[in-house]
């Protein structure tokens, strides 16, 4: 998963640029990038590092121009080199650039064709740079070699390439240089991605977004989600065009976002994550009622952030006390998407610290948005054990994680989750609960379902295998889980910390 932003104004954008990307920052915490264009040249800044340490006062000085993207990293695969910061810029046709959110599933073909039929060669390992080069190529091949003019339906034929060739989850924020700023969302719809304007003394704005929290911090009104299949062409006179550019679609977002990835103050899909969130307590609260209705819990603790929700509306539903057990330091970055297992664990300990007076004597509910590899968990149930706790029950909000993701979010090894080929008593027993329930999927569906009844069915190929897409295989999993794995990730990083060739930043 990454954050993406896209902003054509009636003035500087980078600012809002700047601060778009602050507020969907948890979506990736590796590199950040800000493209922006005078509607002649360009003007790129991106970096290694959180938004606010990448750009700085002279940086921001020269993002000059009324139309620009922004874009923050989380690498699922290769090195974390600057090199692979997004946006990603190509000088032609008129100067293309492009930040993705999401993964390509057929990326090596991609990569292969390219080279070999359309002579392009490509500078890092990230699919993101293949999908640029792949919109180059088809916005060359509608243009002819003389065409100087661009209209939408060069550009929207150019996508339409582009859905042809490409497979797998992408929501996309381009610009082209002298037209204007382009979104498209894979034909499932997988990864987010919406669409605002806000009127201004000098005119109409348009934005481009992950989440819509970005749009409410700006001050720009919600118009709606980028359909799966569509592409949306702001030109740079204002003018805005829509069109469906995949052969068939399907809409299948992912419920994942609902669990951990989007922020509770979003609205993606039509679907109000807070509002999902509670439902995801409701229904657990419902199933601890069924399964074990002679409960001997003193206290529901969520283990901050994404859990509070469903915590809360636990205890409710329970009849039993919420507390805040654990204290979180604002300036550790999400664990669960940090490159590596050892700086995953070293920086639990970092990042929370129990309140010992809510554990001592008492038999604890934990309640997390879900366990992935289990280490997290193991050490927080170790912590409630040595702050006092009597016992220490363990409740997910998700289904057991038991397949990896391949449509953008880091689980790309089935013998990195605890739950793959193991019973919910055996992952009991592996993180050291006394007990464990997990949330059903069907449950889980449901609390999202409800929030917009018109999605019939959403993407959980981590909990039950079915990949969307139809064309992830063994030999594919096999693959990816040699170059995705916390292993693969540490030798591409200590290569690339002895290549300075590799280890360069962008002004």
């Amino acid at each position: 998963m990454c954050g993406v932003i896209g902003i054509l104004g009636q003035g500087p954008v980078n600012q809002a640029i700047y601060d778009g990307l602050t507020v969907v920052q948890h979506r990736g915490q590796d590199a950040a990038g800000i493209i922006t264009s005078d509607n002649e040249r360009v003007f790129l800044r991106k970096d290694n590092g959180l938004i606010r340490d990448v750009f700085h006062t002279r940086h921001m000085r020269h993002l000059n121009g009324n139309m620009g993207i922004g874009h923050c990293r989380y690498p699922t695969a290769g090195s974390s080199s600057p090199a692979e910061a997004q946006p990603f810029y190509v000088n032609s046709p008129f100067g293309l650039a492009l930040g993705h959110n999401g993964n390509l599933t057929n990326a090596s073909e991609l990569r292969e064709s390219l080279f070999r039929e359309d002579l392009r060669h490509l500078n890092t390992n990230s699919d993101s740079e293949i999908l640029l080069n792949v919109l180059a190529h088809e916005l060359n091949a509608v243009l002819g070699r003389h065409r100087v003019q661009l209209s939408e339906k060069d550009v929207f034929k150019a996508v339409e390439g582009v859905f042809r060739r490409c497979r797998g989850a992408f929501a996309i924020v381009a610009m082209i240089v002298g037209g204007g700023i382009l979104a498209f969302r894979d034909a499932f719809g997988i990864r987010p991605l919406v669409y605002g304007t806000r009127e201004t003394k000098r005119g109409l704005e348009h934005i481009i977004a992950s989440e819509s929290v970005a749009l409410d911090v700006l001050g720009f009104e919600l118009r709606g989600d980028v359909k799966p299949g569509e592409a949306i062409y702001l030109d740079y006179q204002s003018r805005v065009h829509r069109q469906i550019c995949a052969a068939e679609t399907d809409y299948t977002p992912c419920i994942f976002e609902h669990v951990y990835l989007a922020r509770p103050d979003s609205i993606i899909d039509g679907i109000a994550v807070h509002k999902t969130r509670l439902r995801m307590g409701e229904k657990l609260a419902q199933k601890l009622l069924r399964e074990w209705p002679d409960l001997d819990i003193d206290v529901i603790i969520p283990i901050p952030d994404t859990s509070r929700t469903a915590a809360l509306q636990m205890s409710y539903e329970l009849g039993l006390k919420y507390r805040e057990g654990f204290i979180k330091n604002r300036y550790i970055g999400r664990t669960f998407i940090m490159p590596g297992q050892a700086q995953r664990r070293h920086s639990v300990r970092q990042k929370l610290n129990p309140i010992e007076l809510e554990f001592k004597g008492k038999n604890v509910l934990l309640v997390d948005d879900s366990i992935v590899r289990g280490n997290t968990s193991t050490q927080i149930i170790q912590m409630a054990r040595e702050a006092g706790a009597r016992r220490v029950y363990f409740a997910s909000a998700a289904p057991p994680v038991r397949y990896p993701n391949v449509y953008g979010i880091d689980m790309p090894d089935v013998h990195e989750l605890v739950a793959a080929g193991r019973s919910e008593h055996e992952v009991c027993k592996e993180i050291g609960a006394d007990r464990l329930v997990y949330q059903d999927l069907d449950d889980l569906v449901d609390a999202a379902h409800e929030g917009n009844p018109a999605i019939q069915r959403f993407e959980t190929s981590c909990f039950n295998g079915d990949y969307v897409t139809g064309d992830v295989s063994e030999d594919y999993l096999h693959a990816l889980k040699r170059v995705r794995n916390d292993d693969a990730k540490k030798r591409a990083t200590n290569a690339v910390e002895l290549n300075d060739v590799n280890s360069y930043t962008y002004s």
